[in-house]
Parts: C-alpha cells; structure tokens; sequence
C-alpha cells in the first residue's frame, strides 16, 4: 500500500522520503518507543505476497542483524504493519558516494582513506559469511565528519526471487526492478562478471564491484559505460576498463590494485578484500606513496641524503627469443643490463655470508634483506617498503619468490625454520625445519 508523509507504522512515524531503489523505498522515521530517528525501506508490493519470499529473508535479515561494524550501517527489526513489511535500519546522515560524485573525482588520498573504510567493512561481512551483491555508490554513505557507512548489505540475496543459482536471480536488482532502466543501469555497471552471467557470487564479486567504486572516485566516470543496460554488460564481460581518466601521476601500485580487483576471471583477483586493504595501508602509510610527483620530490633531495654505504649491484637478464624464421639459427647471446640500486637510508645488510637479495622470475621487482627484516621494491619504483611481520624475527636470509610470485619463503635464525608469508606481509608460516639454511 502506499506510504504518505505523517503515516504510522506501528511505533513509527513517517516524516520524509529519503529515496526509491529497486529494493524498495526509503523513508526517514521517528521511533516513538526509543525516542529516535531511523531510516524504513518499505519492501516491494510483490515481495509480501510470497509467503516462501518472506519465510527466506526473515532467516536472511537475522543473519544480516548480526553484522556488527563502524563502517556497516545496522538492520534493527523487521516488522509487518497495515499490510506492508519493511526493514527498521540504521539513519546515516549524509550524501551517499553516488551523490559526491556528481561533483567530479575525489582528491586521491580522501578516495584511498574512503576506500579502506568499505574494504574493513567488506572484510568484516565476508568474515561473518554475508556478501553485499549489490556495491555501488548509491549503497555508501559519507557522514558530514567524514565516516564512512556502507548500506544494504546482503540484501540483494535476502530478496531475490528463488535461491541463489546459475540463473538471472544472482542480478537482483534485475529482477527485482527488471521495468525500473535507470535501477538496472546504476547496478549493472558495478556488477562482477560472474553475476552477470547469473551465476553465483562470493566474496570475489564484492572485490570486482569494490574496483568500480575505486575507479570512479579516482576517475570521476564509471569504469564500464553503455548506451543500453546490454552495452554496459557487454562491457562489464568483455572490454578491459580505460585507465587513461585516471589522475596522470598516480602511483603505479593503486594503478596495479585496480587491475587485480577487475580482473574478468575471478581466480586471477585479489582472493580476500583484506589484501585489499592492507596494500592501501601501504600505500597510505609511504609518504610518497600517493603520487608520482611526490615520489619526483623525494627523489630530488641531495645525493648525500640519499646515498648509503652499500651499493647492490642487480643483473637483469633477458633473451630474445628466435622466430620460426630464425629456428635453426644460433640464438643471439643474451643481453645484460646492469645499474645500482641504493638501499635506503640507515639499512645495512647484516647476514653478509648468505644470500640475501632475490629477484622475481618475471624481473619486475625484488626483495632484499636489510636490518635483520626483508624489503620489498618493485623495479618501477624509488624506494623499497619493508614487509611486515619479516622484523618479528631474530634474523632472516636466502629468501626466493614464489612461482606465482604472491609469496616468498626465507631462512629464519630465530628457530632455524624454512618459512614463508605474503609478499604484502603478514603471518609466517613454517614450511619445515632448516638447521643449514644453504
């Protein structure tokens, strides 16, 4: 039925409409019993006369009431009242993400710190077993003193029409608001590639719709674009996003975030969005890790600020491999390159008899071991960021990348164990013991 401004609905009253969605329409109400302001989504007509819909999201909403963070905004109660049931949630005040977008991009440093804010939230849902489905925008929230709140979640799930399946049903808001060409437009644009071939979602979804947002804080446009809601699939499944609108001196690493997290194939994405956040902190946490210019600036400080003692020297080598032409002739001898690569300031190798610098099999980046904790530089970077966790041992040597190279493995004295952990950081794990680490 409908809802009119001053309407009451059981203990609340309506006193504003806050908004329309495919999942229903949001108002601002004054709970008489708490004495408080709350937000109600009155559920879709068709939604409340299917007894087997509502017996579903009543056990879903219970799931999605247990979610309990800063950066999620709560589900209170469901309720059922002058035959409409609807959702007692949370009141953000504020303009959503969508809202701040009209204005143009976000200034990089306040988009990563809005970033990291959804990804906590993200980790924290993904960790209770609940998905979002539906990110975008629209469904984050920034309080007038800058917290960040992300709406929704899971409910894409909780109202589908029919169990999650190898169906269009993984599209909810599709099929939910399948009339509604604008509700389609805003959520196919954030939607992963998986969901919209209607198959299932995981926490990958969540981290590919996540890239989206990034992309369009960072850029100012959505990264997939379309005349027609098939045009914006068509992109979603096929075309690679044009990194080109993004800020001209923006570090290669949150470049390199936003190509894993877009990844078409889910297996080649980051697998958890706390990997995610963790390289953000990174990011954040490097004074020159925003930008390209500030990078320009450290680098123009005096030689004898930037020198150190040790000089390591690196070998580059590459073969250029022969063309069926060439087959049978003797290939070339392979070329080698050779420049010096400074450690930062105040490092000095320490374990000097055993290996301690290791290059990646692709010859993009490489670690090295300095102070007794491991370092990790990429070849198109300055400076090199120590990875955490590595300075928690007594000492460390030989390390060597992982063919996949996400991970490495090194020598630990502390124990005299074989271990290994994330190129990002993180907990060690011991692979075995190791007396001679040779």
């Amino acid at each position: 039925m409908p809802v009119t401004i001053g309407a009451q609905l059981g203990s609340h009253e309506i006193t504003a409409l806050l908004g329309k969605g495919g999942m229903g329409e949001v108002y601002r109400a004054r709970d008489s019993k708490l004495k408080r302001d709350v937000a109600i989504k009155i559920l879709p007509e068709e939604f409340a006369r299917d007894p087997e819909r509502i017996s579903r999201f009543q056990r879903e909403a219970e799931v999605l009431a247990s979610l309990n963070h800063p950066n999620i905004a709560a589900i209170y109660d469901v309720q059922e009242a002058v035959g409409s049931r609807y959702l007692v949630l949370e009141l953000v005040e504020g303009e959503t993400l969508a809202d701040r977008l009209r204005r143009g991009p976000i200034p990089v440093e306040e988009a990563l710190h809005i970033a990291r804010n959804i990804c906590e939230a993200l980790e924290s849902a993904h960790e209770k077993g609940v998905i979002h489905r539906d990110l975008k925008p629209g469904n984050v929230k920034v309080t007038p003193e800058g917290k960040v709140k992300v709406l929704d979640f899971g409910l894409a799930k909780a109202l589908e029409a029919t169990p999650a399946s190898a169906t269009m049903s993984n599209s909810p808001t599709l099929s939910l608001a399948g009339t509604h060409a604008g509700v389609i437009l805003g959520t196919a644009a954030y939607m992963s590639p998986e969901q919209a071939r209607g198959r299932a979602a995981d926490q990958r979804s969540d981290v590919f719709s996540f890239g989206c947002v990034l992309y369009e804080m960072l850029a100012g446009r959505q990264a997939f674009q379309g005349e027609e809601i098939s045009d914006v699939l068509a992109s979603v499944l096929k075309s690679e996003p044009d990194l080109s609108p993004l800020p001209s001196k923006l570090n290669p690493r949150i470049r390199e975030v936003l190509r894993r997290c877009l990844k078409k194939n889910p297996k080649l994405r980051w697998h958890a969005v706390g990997d995610v956040r963790v390289e953000i902190d990174s990011i954040l946490a490097n004074p020159g890790g925003i930008t390209v210019e500030q990078m320009d600036t450290a680098r123009s400080k005096p030689l004898w600020k930037r020198a150190v003692p040790t000089v390591i020297a690196v070998i580059l080598t590459a073969a250029i491999a022969g063309g069926a032409v060439w087959y049978f002739k003797p290939a070339p001898p392979p070329a080698v390159t050779r420049f010096p690569v400074t450690l930062g300031e105040g490092q000095r190798f320490q374990l000097t008899s055993r290996t301690l610098v290791a290059i990646s099999p692709d010859g993009s980046q490489f670690i090295y071991e300095a102070n007794r904790r491991l370092y990790h530089r990429l070849m198109s970077e300055l400076d090199a960021r120590p990875i955490p966790g590595s300075e928690t041992f007594t000492a460390v040597a030989n390390p060597i990348f992982s063919p996949d190279e996400r991970s490495i493995a090194f020598w630990a004295a502390s124990d005299l164990t074989l271990k290994k952990m994330a190129i990002t950081g993180g907990a060690a794990i011991t692979i075995c013991p190791a007396d001679n680490p040779y």
